[in-house]
């Protein structure tokens, strides 16, 4: 017998480990949406690979994020805005008032409660859409507040600001683009003291000037930057200073047939090797190589590709093994070769609304409907359709993955997806 265990050790030895990782952003460990975690469920339903569900105090579009054993999200409570730590086993750890402000946007769309928070394993960060940004450590102690309406000037923006910021090392950044200022800010993530703040010019008019759209990381090595989304623009910024390493126009091209309400929703995808820019209502996609430099127009050398339209209006684009994934609002489903813009599939999967972005996973794409319908595709360049998936709330907030677990965050509750 030991000298069986002793030959078998070697395979037991080599067997790989399971991946287990955090979601420390609303887009994941690597601000793209891509998980590597694996094992994960294909199917579910409200008796059916749930390890739980935890009722929450309100609605809320902000994703949650993960770090261990700690979920944390933002909620409306009454006429509070708050931050909540929830464990891994579903209970209610603490609460945190951020702001207060009961505002919805569009009725049912969202509220303050949709920028998501974010984790460095030792702090948390939250922004709501009064302006209030707070850093708390993980036992709910506050370590610094502050409102950005006050620090840099009151927000005119139509549906409410919903930008998440985006934390790297040891800075904060956040892109506060709206009628009353256009700011893109670094601040240090230990204090919540500017480090630097740029104003972004455009000549964008009336409802363009106001963008929904989150910052994101493009990272490659050790190289990385900020990519800003809005005001007719895409812009890369220095992470050192700010200053606007290139800029990305014709999204929504001026004279006589410039759209004056062309504001942008949904946020780019920047991949090590190609940045997805979507831009709103039916409007073009472009597909921007990341060592681009200065002003980029239509068919300049810095496009990989560039789509006329068709974009989704608000989730958000996704690129895994050479694929780029569009979900438009309305439920159609399209793949597209990353290195030269051809369609690979396109298909209807499930007539709804849609607001949260897709994410993968475990060789699997998720796809997340308003009326509680998640439809689970299996990734790569032809269209297959694993399994359609019904929970009795509404989402709006995109799903998490962490530690063996899909988290979906519903305006009445949140679940945990995977083994108990």
């Amino acid at each position: 017998m030991n000298s069986l265990l002793v030959a078998l050790a070697p395979l037991f030895l080599s067997a790989p480990a399971p991946t287990i990782e955090n979601w420390p952003e609303w887009r994941g460990p690597e601000h793209d949406g891509v998980s590597n975690e694996h094992g994960l469920p294909a199917e579910w339903g409200p008796d059916r690979n749930i390890a739980w569900k935890l009722p929450l105090p309100g609605m809320g579009s902000a994703t949650p994020v993960v770090w261990g054993d700690r979920i944390f999200l933002t909620s409306a409570d009454q006429d509070d805005l708050v931050l909540l730590c929830v464990s891994t086993a579903g209970k209610e750890l603490w609460r945190r008032k951020v702001g207060s402000g009961k505002v919805r946007a569009r009725g049912d769309e969202g509220n303050g409660a949709s920028a998501s928070p974010s984790t460095d394993g030792k702090y948390v960060y939250a922004f709501v859409g009064t302006g209030d940004l707070g850093c708390y450590d993980f036992s709910g102690k506050e370590i610094w507040k502050f409102n950005a309406q006050e620090r840099y000037g009151k927000f005119n923006i139509q549906f409410g600001m919903h930008s998440s910021p985006v934390l790297f090392e040891d800075k904060l950044y956040l892109a506060l683009l709206h009628s009353g200022g256009h700011w893109v800010i670094a601040l240090d993530k230990k204090t919540g003291a500017d480090v630097w703040k740029v104003e972004r010019q455009s000549d964008g008019i009336v409802e363009c000037e106001q963008s929904y759209a989150s910052p994101v990381l493009w990272q490659n090595g050790s190289s990385a930057y900020l990519v800003v989304h809005g005001n007719d623009y895409t812009t890369a910024h220095s992470l050192e200073n700010g200053k606007e390493l290139w800029r990305l126009g014709d999204l929504n091209p001026k004279g006589d047939r410039y759209n004056r309400y062309f504001r942008f929703v949904a946020s780019p995808v920047a991949y090590k090797d190609l940045i997805v820019v979507p831009t709103a209502k039916r409007g073009p996609v472009v597909g921007v190589k990341p060592d681009s430099t200065g002003f980029i127009k239509t068919g300049d050398s810095g496009e990989q590709w560039r789509r006329p339209k068709n974009t989704p209006d608000v989730p958000c684009p996704l690129v895994y093994d050479g694929v780029v994934y569009l979900c438009d609002e309305n439920g159609n489903f399209t793949g597209i070769d990353a290195k030269g813009g051809g369609d690979l599939f396109d298909q209807s999967i499930h007539r709804s609304r849609y607001r949260a972005s897709p994410v993968y996973a475990d060789g699997k794409i998720y796809l997340t409907a308003r009326d509680g319908v998640v439809t689970v595709v299996k990734a790569g360049r032809t269209f297959e359709k694993i399994a359609e998936n019904k929970l009795p709330d509404q989402f709006t907030a995109s799903p998490a993955i962490a530690g063996g677990r899909i988290y979906l965050r519903g305006f009445g509750a949140l679940y945990a997806i995977g083994r108990q």
